[in-house]
């Protein structure tokens, strides 16, 4: 574990680190469902965890549902430590692990409140908003570079 800084999880305490993060702002903090928030995909995804200080606090995970294009999942920053760019600096890593791993296109389901913050990060929504876990999205692309 390193003290700040954002880093793909190669161990199993920075996956349970990216885990814990994404239970306290998605089961906690929005109310969504355990069981929907640990989808059993978890195992071949890549996991991104932010730490600052030693303490775990933003994560993500990337999976590559069909060739060459990975999508992005469960991006999460503790709501204390949102506003201070770990979620630019959470997907900077996640762009340079997908890019690493030979893909080419990422997609993801924004929640409605934060399509902003993924169109300032290069991608464009290509849906209508629709619901997921009671929450509005839309789904949003981007090339990688």
């Amino acid at each position: 574990m390193i003290e700040s800084g954002v880093v793909v999880a190669d161990t199993e305490r920075e996956r349970a680190d990216a885990l814990a993060v994404r239970h306290a702002v998605f089961v906690e903090g929005q109310g969504i469902d355990e069981d929907r928030e640990l989808d059993g995909l978890d195992d071949e995804a890549v996991h991104v965890v932010a730490y600052d200080d030693g303490d775990p606090i933003g994560a993500a995970r990337l999976r590559e549902p069909e060739t060459g294009t990975g999508k992005v999942e469960r991006v999460a920053v503790r709501e204390e430590r949102r506003g201070e760019g770990w979620g630019r600096r959470v997907m900077a890593t996640v762009h340079t692990a997908a890019r690493e791993s030979g893909l080419t296109r990422l997609v993801l389901h924004a929640q409605t409140e934060v399509e902003g913050f993924y169109r300032r990060l290069g991608y464009r929504t290509v849906s209508d908003e629709f619901e997921e876990a009671g929450i509005p999205h839309v789904e949003m692309v981007r090339a990688l570079d």
